[in-house]
């Protein structure tokens, strides 16, 4: 099984799970949310954007400059896929886990 090492990541795992029960989400709502500092979203929303994962819009809401974030059909796949894989390592008796661990 193998573990999308771009979704890997702690703080990607985080900004992917929150965007998959959005449609699209605000940075700060995604900073305030998953309790990160603005360069940690905007390193690892930036890192998501170049896998294609996650669209990056950036707009204005009267005179404030806004950032929204929205997952892309791609980054939708690889979420389910890794969720899937999470669920078939976790789900294995314990007997199939080799006791060196």
């Amino acid at each position: 099984m193998n573990l999308d090492p771009v979704i890997h990541t702690p703080a990607r795992l985080q900004i992917v799970a929150l965007l998959a029960t959005a449609t699209e989400a605000e940075f700060a709502f995604v900073r305030d949310s998953l309790e990160m500092s603005d360069s940690v979203v905007s390193k690892h929303a930036s890192a998501l954007e170049r896998a294609g994962y996650v669209e990056i819009r950036k707009g204005y809401v009267g005179k404030r400059p806004r950032t929204w974030f929205k997952l892309t059909p791609e980054g939708r796949h690889a979420f389910d896929e890794y969720v899937t894989s999470l669920q078939k390592i976790v789900g294995r008796p314990l007997a199939d886990i080799p006791e060196d661990r």
